[in-house]
Parts: C-alpha cells; sequence; structure tokens
C-alpha cells in the first residue's frame, strides 16, 4: 500500500483506551519509604536543609520524580522542599583502657621518661626543703613566750589567819569542820594559832611542844592538819612565843633562852607536818641573837628545794615604812614579811603607790606579802569601813605578790570590843528566820563573800594576775590605776578612786594595752558615767564613782 492510500486524518479517528493483557506488566508501585530502626551501630538522623543548601542540589526536570527514581534515591523530598536524608550513626567510640603492663615496662625505661621522673623528684624535695625552711622562719621570727618563773605554793593563793582558835570555831575539831567551807574560797594556806601553852609574860612557863587544852590537843591538832591536806591546802603554824604579852619574845634578855627553846619545837612540829611556821617581833631576834636567827632559818628553809614540799617562814612586823619594811625583808631571810606598809599610807594614794612601786622593785615578786589588819591591827572592815571593803580586797588581790587576810575579811567582820570578835556562820536555815537589819546584815555579807571568791578564783587562773608585771599607770593622791602584764596573755587593769564626793575621769591608755577593755568587777558606789560589770570601756576615758573600784580585763593583741 502506498503511503498516498495509506494517509489518516488523525482528527477523524477517535482515540480509545486500550485495556492492558495480561501479559503487560504493571508498573511497578512506589515503594514505601522504609524506617530504619535504629541499632547499636547506626539510628536514623534527620536533617533539614536551608533553602541556601537546597538550592546547591541537583534539580529533577519539573514534575514529579517517577517512581523508580523515587525508589531509588536516598532521601525523600516533603511538601515544601524539606528534605529527610538518612545518615549512618558515627561508629561509637574506641574506650581507651590503657596501657598493658608490659608496655608500661616497656614506657618505663625509655630516656624520656627517666628524665621526667627525676625533674619531678627534684621538685618535690626542693618543695619539702622550701616549707621546711618557711617554718624555721616563721618560728625564729615569731615573738618567744616568756617562760612562767617558778611559783612556790605560798604565792599560788591567799593566806587565812586564824589568829584566834575559839573566836573562829570555839577549838580545833570545831576549825576541822570548817575546812570544806574554807577550800570553797579558794585559800592556799591556814595560819594557825599560835595555839602553844604560853601564860602572858611568863617565860618561865613557856612550852612549844604542848597545845593550849582551851583550843585542843595534839591528836585534834593531827586531825586538822591532814583535812587541811586532803583539800589540797597547806597549814602554817604562828609559833611567836609570848602572843598574850607585848612584846612578843618577852625580853632582850630572854631572847637566846626563847630562841633556843623554839629550836627544838620547830623540829618537832615540822615533823608533825606542818608546812610552815609564822612568827612575829623577827627584827628584835635577829639583832639580838643573830647566829640563833640563822638557825631558825635552816631549820625551817632547808628542809626541801621543791616549790611543793617547801617549808615557809613568815615574819611579821609592825613597820609601816616602805623603806624600812624593804630593808627588813632583805636582812631577816623570812619567805614573806607581814607589815603595816599599806595602812599606815590608806589617806594618801600617792605615798601608797610609791611603797608598792619600792617594794616591787626591790624584791621578787614571790617574797612580797599584801596585807591590812592582822593580830594587832585588827580586821580589814574596821580599818578601811563596811563599804571600802570590796575594794580593798581587790587590792590585794590585784598586787604582785601573796594576799593575806584575817578570819572574817571575806565577809566583812567588824571588830567589836576585841579585834578578835566571834566569826559569824551564815547557814540556809538560819537566812529564813532573819528580818529586818539582821536580814540585810547578812546579804551584805553574801554580797562581800561573792566579791572574795571571785577574785581568789581570777587570781588563781590569769597568769597577769599570778606572777605579772606591774605597770603604773596613774598616782594622784585620791585614785591609783595600774595593770598587771604577762607576756601574751589577757591583761588586767585595776583602777581605784579612795575620794568620797567626786568621781573622776582617767585617761589609762598605755602602749602596752589596747584601746579598750571590760569591766570584770566594779566595788563601790557607781557614779554618772561609771561601767559596770561587762561593760566596754575606753581606757583613753576610764569613769569612776566616788569612793569605786574598777577590775578591767584587756585582750592580748599581739
Amino acid at each position: 500500500m502506498s503511503a498516498e492510500g495509506t494517509t489518516v486524518d488523525m482528527k477523524d479517528v477517535e482515540l480509545t483506551e486500550v485495556e492492558p493483557t495480561e501479559k503487560e506488566v504493571e508498573p511497578p508501585e512506589v515503594e514505601q519509604e522504609k524506617v530504619v530502626e535504629p541499632t547499636e551501630v547506626e539510628q536514623e538522623k534527620e536533617v533539614e536543609l536551608t533553602e541556601k543548601e537546597q538550592e546547591k542540589q541537583p534539580m529533577t526536570g519539573g514534575g514529579e520524580a517517577t517512581n523508580g527514581d523515587a525508589a531509588s534515591s536516598p532521601a525523600a523530598e516533603n511538601g515544601n522542599g524539606t528534605v529527610k536524608v538518612l545518615l549512618p550513626e558515627e561508629e561509637t567510640e574506641a574506650k581507651f583502657t590503657g596501657l598493658s603492663k608490659e608496655e608500661l615496662l616497656r614506657v618505663a625505661g625509655t630516656p624520656g621518661w627517666v628524665r621526667t621522673r627525676c625533674a619531678l623528684l627534684a621538685l618535690f624535695w626542693l618543695g619539702w626543703l622550701g616549707m621546711l625552711a618557711g617554718a624555721v622562719i616563721i618560728i625564729l621570727q615569731a615573738p618567744r613566750c616568756r617562760t612562767p618563773p617558778a611559783v612556790s605554793w605560798w604565792n599560788q593563793g591567799p593566806l587565812y589567819q586564824i589568829g584566834d582558835v575559839q573566836a573562829f570555831a570555839d577549838n580545833l575539831p570545831g576549825v576541822q569542820q570548817k575546812v570544806s567551807q574554807l577550800a570553797k574560797l579558794k585559800l592556799k594556806g591556814l595560819v594557825l594559832g599560835p595555839v602553844h601553852v604560853a601564860p602572858e609574860d611568863q617565860p618561865q612557863r613557856l612550852d612549844f611542844h604542848n597545845i593550849s587544852p582551851d583550843v585542843g590537843n595534839l591528836r585534834q591538832f593531827r586531825d586538822l592538819l591532814q583535812a587541811v591536806h586532803k583539800k589540797n591546802m597547806f597549814l602554817v603554824l604562828d609559833l611567836t612565843p609570848n602572843y598574850h604579852g607585848n612584846q612578843p619574845w618577852y625580853s632582850n634578855i630572854t631572847v637566846t633562852t626563847v630562841a633556843e627553846e623554839l629550836k627544838s619545837a620547830l623540829m618537832f612540829w615540822l615533823k608533825e607536818g606542818v608546812d610552815g611556821v609564822q612568827l612575829a617581833g623577827v627584827e628584835q631576834v635577829m639583832t639580838a641573837e643573830p647566829s640563833l636567827w640563822a638557825d631558825i632559818r635552816a631549820i625551817v628553809q632547808n628542809r626541801s628545794d621543791d616549790v611543793d614540799t617547801k617549808k615557809v617562814l613568815v615574819g611579821v612586823t609592825d613597820g609601816g615604812s616602805a623603806p624600812g619594811v624593804s630593808a627588813l625583808l632583805g636582812s631577816s631571810g623570812v619567805d614573806l614579811l607581814l607589815s603595816d606598809v599599806l595602812r599606815s599610807n590608806a589617806e594618801d594614794a600617792t605615798e601608797r603607790a610609791q611603797s608598792v612601786q619600792l617594794l616591787v622593785a626591790a624584791h621578787p615578786q614571790g617574797r612580797l606579802a599584801w596585807n591590812l589588819g592582822g593580830r594587832s591591827q585588827g580586821h580589814l572592815a574596821s580599818l578601811v569601813g563596811s563599804s571600802g571593803v570590796k575594794g580593798h580586797q581587790l587590792l590585794l588581790f590585784t598586787l604582785p605578790g601573796t594576799p593575806v587576810f584575817n578570819y572574817g575579811d571575806e565577809i566583812g567582820l567588824l571588830d567589836q570590843e576585841t579585834k578578835f570578835p566571834t566569826m559569824l556562820w551564815d547557814s540556809p536555815e538560819a537566812e529564813q528566820e532573819l528580818n529586818g537589819t539582821a536580814k540585810e546584815d547578812q546579804e551584805r555579807r553574801s554580797s562581800v563573800l561573792q566579791v572574795f571568791r571571785d577574785l581568789s578564783e581570777l587570781r588563781a587562773a590569769e597568769p597577769a594576775l599570778l606572777y605579772g608585771d606591774l605597770l603604773l599607770l596613774h598616782n594622784a593622791s585620791s585614785s591609783l590605776a595600774y595593770a598587771r602584764v604577762w607576756d601574751q596573755s589577757d591583761r588586767f587593769l585595776a583602777a581605784f578612786n579612795w575620794g568620797s564626793e567626786e568621781g573622776v575621769a582617767l585617761d589609762l591608755s598605755h602602749p602596752l594595752l589596747g584601746p579598750e577593755g571590760v569591766v570584770v568587777m566594779a566595788a563601790g558606789a557607781q557614779g554618772p558615767g561609771a561601767a559596770g560589770p561587762g561593760a566596754a570601756v575606753a581606757l583613753e576615758a576610764v569613769q569612776l564613782g566616788p569612793g569605786q573600784a574598777l577590775l578591767i580585763k584587756v585582750p592580748y593583741r599581739g
């Protein structure tokens, strides 16, 4: 057939849909995108490409991708051009397990590691030596602590004189019953008696070895001595020969005979266990019989060198002149000397301060004793007045040396018709029955007693008060102030206004003291502006009311 005959007009032909035959293969369906479950090695990650990154992708030629393209492409396109790409997960990083023993041994011997070890070892020893050198320098440059002085037992606390056993507690058993109460006062020693047989002004009847039957017997004395020692206190026996008479050693004619008798008596009582001896009128015997006095000293003082077992020799003089007392203390050789030096200048604070300074400068603190009153002078309250007892207790406890009190001074006991008044013993039962004036008197005694206890405890606990140096800060006709200073311990400042009419303001600042302190104790009337216990005070302006005394603690500042 020719081409012309076979020409067909396509406009006249009607196209019909051809049904596929069984042999025809239907186009493969587009495979659904398989979701790969994440495994330990890989996981599905979706990465959204930005429009800029999409522009860099190869474009398909208009229209939708073919089924084959969709099936073979690793990425499937979403509606707005976002492409999801499946990326294999990076392999898990391998864990570092370290080097084996063989590898370590092989590496350790290499020159590099040997040099490293040597360098580190050298740095270690250099650092150690540097720290050692630094510690040595710090120790050498640090302020050295002063060595505390050797303190004998009689310097460690107050001594308490029981000059009349009968007035104090009837007899020796009565004294023994009061030992526990006395121990609460933090006393270091009792000075008992005299209690030996000694009729007034009758040297021929003197008997040092026997106790007067009016007060007890030797067995009772031994019991008392044992009770005192159990309370960690010491007992000093007063063996003044003629204690009932006016002349302690009778007369110069009898001094030799009496001194000879005393030597054997000393041996007897020291063997019984007494811790020392007190003798009045020492200047009389040492002047009349120097050799006998030397023997007496040797018997008492040469028995031991140990500070806790030494025997003390206490002398008593009626002298009140500071130069005279100082000379007697030096020449007599006694361990302590009781005198009238504080009482003789009680009206003038300037003279009192000068007396204290003279004695402190001339003698070691361990040989100084401070007292107001005694057998011949009477009690503290009768000498300074009831209102001045607390202030003078503060004075005696804070001066450098040993404070010595008469029985009853701890409660402000007043002399009556005798200088040996009956001791007053307050009890809880008796207090309930008191009223009016009697109750007020009892409250006053309790208040004075508390001050005594507090001062006694404070002195025993603070190095500055026990053996500290004396630093005079103020000295006027009616006022006095000084500080006790020891090394790096807290300082204590004592200030007194003995004027009865006006208060005073004192500048007590000093380079060895800080700018302020705290009031530990206040005695006497508190005037306007005066600080009370617990109050902080500036040392440049310390206010004292009329008749007031203050004890101020100033912390150490290195």
